[in-house]
């Protein structure tokens, strides 16, 4: 692959709004940082009056973006897919499975498959409920990126025949989360759009807390949560949040929440992009406990973990020196390897680094039998 500025197509499910989901956080603050090594990016989104109603970026100065309303008008941008360096489609595109099958029947460099659900993704294949993605499309990208990492990523290669499955965590822009001069408003506070598998633990973690200690102050912030929710007196629920007030709301928080998806939690070595945002701006972490957080923060020092309503209230409890220390070790350790910069120059190494030949052979049909490994942060440790 040429060593100038790459021409990279991403197809994702919303780079405009971050109404309601945690992909466009997750695209912008890596296609600023791969905008700023000097690749040019276009993104495609499909138009949907969901998004259309709450977009919060239009004209990004990192990127092109466009919209189209159908897989036919995709047409439009069959010159950019042919010519591209390498085009990235994501998890959960509209009609992703015809999106897919149109990319990889005309693209001319190599192509990817950035899945930002990957338990979610493959427990839904197996189910036959997958709408984005089919088994047998897997075999056919050059590189799969998976927000997970661990052992999930042998699994993509032995059982799903990946060709090159990566991890690609999720990161933070360093720029945009930083430490806010703000006072402190709440004691505990959790960002997240409502999901049915995580409100337990929110209902473990946070709300009984609070209806425990009544003098301490909450936050829930987030789209879709149900009107029958019954938030306590001292819990301040907020419908939506914009990224613009992130830092600010977590540099008003005490201590923020962590709370991963049941198929994440099972799968571990899932973080969501909340954990590096919210220590980027020097706020403690209580999570839930999964599998891989260990190789991500050291718990106990840079991380407290908390399974029940008793140990969320003594980690309340902490200190307030400790919670200071805490705080600011974990900062380091995302400003050291998790930042958006160093999610880039990875996804560059990926692309730069995976094998060329045979490209021209159409990827709607049956190739040769891939060249298998499993790689994390560019070491294949699978054969």
């Amino acid at each position: 692959m040429k060593s100038g500025g790459l021409r990279i197509v991403v197809l994702g499910l919303s780079l405009s709004s971050s109404w309601g989901n945690g992909h466009a956080t997750t695209y912008r603050a890596l296609l600023k940082a791969m905008a700023e090594r000097g690749h040019d990016i276009l993104f495609l989104e499909r138009n949907v009056p969901w998004y259309a109603d709450h977009r919060d970026v239009t004209s990004p100065p990192y990127c092109r973006i466009a919209f189209y309303d159908s897989v036919s008008e995709l047409r439009a941008y069959r010159k950019e897919v042919v010519g591209a360096d390498a085009v990235i489609i994501g998890s959960y595109v509209p009609d992703g499975i015809d999106v897919i099958r149109w990319v990889l029947a005309r693209a001319g460099g190599l192509t990817a498959f950035y899945d930002i659900d990957t338990p979610v993704t493959l427990a839904a294949i197996e189910a036959g409920e997958c709408k984005y993605l089919k088994p047998d499309q897997i075999r056919h990208f050059d590189l799969y990126f998976s927000f997970t990492g661990g052992p999930l990523l042998e699994r993509l290669a032995s059982r799903f025949h990946a060709r090159k499955p990566a991890a690609l965590y999720c990161s933070v822009d360093a720029d945009e989360y930083r430490p806010m001069p703000v006072r402190g408003k709440w004691d505990l506070g959790y960002l997240g759009t409502y999901s049915a598998d995580r409100q337990p633990a929110l209902e473990r973690l946070l709300l009984e807390p609070a209806r425990q200690r009544p003098k301490l102050r909450f936050a829930v912030a987030g789209a879709q949560y149900p009107s029958t929710i019954m938030w306590p007196r001292n819990v301040e629920y907020m419908p939506h949040l914009a990224p613009s007030k992130h830092a600010e709301f977590y540099s008003s928080l005490r201590w923020a929440l962590n709370i991963t998806r049941v198929a994440m939690v099972r799968a571990g070595y899932s973080p969501s992009v909340r954990l590096f945002e919210a220590a980027a701006c020097a706020t403690p972490i209580i999570s839930d406990a999964w599998p891989g957080l260990e190789t991500l923060f050291a718990v106990g020092q840079e991380i407290m973990v908390a399974e029940s309503t008793e140990s969320a209230l003594f980690a309340l409890n902490i200190p307030e020196h400790q919670r200071r220390q805490t705080a600011q070790q974990a900062r380091r350790r995302i400003l050291s390897g998790h930042t958006s910069r160093h999610r880039a120059a990875e996804l560059e190494g990926y692309l730069r680094s995976a094998p060329t030949e045979g490209l021209a052979t159409p990827r709607g049909k049956a190739r040769a039998e891939p060249n298998r490994g499993t790689y994390v942060y560019g070491t294949k440790v699978l054969t």
